[in-house]
C-alpha cells in the first residue's frame, strides 16, 4: 500500500470519493491510528478527531487497491473531477 498525504481537503466531497472506492482506505493518523474510511462508524469517529476549521489536517491515506490510490490522489490534486 502507498500513501497519499492529504492537503485540506473537502470532507464532504472526499467522502464521496471514498464511497466510490472498491477496497479499503484507511486514515493514518500522526499517531499512528488506522481508521478504514469504507466504514461510516469510523469515517464519525475518526474525522471527528481530524477535522478543524472544516478541512482534514495532518494525516495520510493508505489504499489497498492501486486504482482507488490513483483516485484519491486526483481528487486530492485537483479537487472533484
Amino acid at each position: 500500500m502507498a500513501a497519499i498525504e492529504l492537503h485540506k481537503v473537502d470532507v464532504q466531497e472526499f467522502l464521496s470519493v471514498v464511497d466510490t472506492c472498491e477496497g479499503d482506505v484507511f486514515l493514518v493518523t500522526d499517531e499512528g491510528d488506522r481508521l478504514n474510511l469504507k466504514s461510516k462508524l469510523c469515517q464519525l469517529i475518526g474525522l471527528t478527531k481530524l477535522i478543524e476549521g472544516g478541512k482534514i489536517m495532518n494525516a495520510h491515506l493508505e489504499c489497498q487497491n492501486p486504482e482507488d490510490e490513483s483516485k484519491l490522489f486526483r481528487f486530492n490534486m485537483f479537487g472533484k473531477e
